[in-house]
């Protein structure tokens, strides 16, 4: 957490972020998000009123938003209905050119949970949320604490 902040310039700003998938730039995202969620049991200790937890595992997830420009992403998922469940790597960097620095994150083994054909509606831009799970992160960059 940042010890000081001399002005709210330093507020990253999602704007100038940008994603990668195996290695190519995806342009038409706008969203993107990470999540590892711990799997725990719960413990109950004697002379304890409150139940603790001890941790056992955990689990990686998240989606991407994008706007629809081509077909880019059904044919990344080509084989999905022949049951091959293509693996890859996202890269995410969130940068602000306001803020101290970078933070890049990649997501390793990502698969993704569906594949939407269409989606559209008259008079709306089309956009395109993709769900996913990984089974390991890194971080490659992370921003200084101030």
């Amino acid at each position: 957490m940042a010890r000081t902040i001399d002005s709210a310039k330093r507020v990253i700003n999602g704007t100038y972020s940008e994603l990668w998938i195996d290695g190519e730039k995806i342009a038409e995202c706008t969203s993107c998000r990470m999540v590892v969620a711990k799997n725990k049991e719960t413990i109950n200790l004697c002379g304890q009123f409150m139940a603790d937890s001890k941790a056992t595992g955990g689990s990686g997830t998240g989606s991407l938003t994008f706007y629809k420009v081509d077909s880019g992403f059904a044919q990344r998922q080509a084989g999905i209905q022949d049951g091959v469940d293509v693996r890859g790597t996202l890269i995410s960097k969130l940068r602000d050119p306001d803020s101290y620095g970078a933070e890049r994150v990649a997501a390793y083994n990502v698969s993704f949970d569906d594949l939407t054909l269409a989606d559209w509606q008259a008079a709306t831009v089309g956009t395109v949320t993709a769900a996913f799970t990984f089974s390991r992160y890194e971080f490659l960059d992370q921003i200084e604490v101030q």
